[in-house]
């Protein structure tokens, strides 16, 4: 009996599709590197009707260099300043 199974077995093997044998992808890995997103490297001032009063450089947690947009009086910077505070306490 185990002749005529043997026999039906390679018979039925005959007329199947050869198998394929999976190969081993050739994974090209590169190391993931997350983009931190970059602190500002400067100022811009605002006033009230959200047009730029002043752009201020930066250096570490120190901004100096700001530079007034033309028609803008000192007073509109200062204005800027005390809006640019409130909102950090918000």
């Amino acid at each position: 009996m185990s002749a005529v199974f043997l026999l039906a077995l390679l018979a039925a093997a005959g007329s199947l599709p050869p198998v394929q044998v999976a190969r081993p992808m050739k994974a090209t890995t590169q190391p993931v590197f997350v983009d931190l997103p970059q602190k500002p490297s400067g100022l811009t001032l605002y006033n009230a009707k959200g047009e730029i009063v002043a752009r201020c450089e930066g250096k570490e947690d120190v901004f100096s260099n700001c530079k007034m947009e033309p028609g803008v009086s000192f007073d509109d910077v200062m204005n800027a300043w005390v809006h640019a505070y409130q909102d950090l306490q918000k």
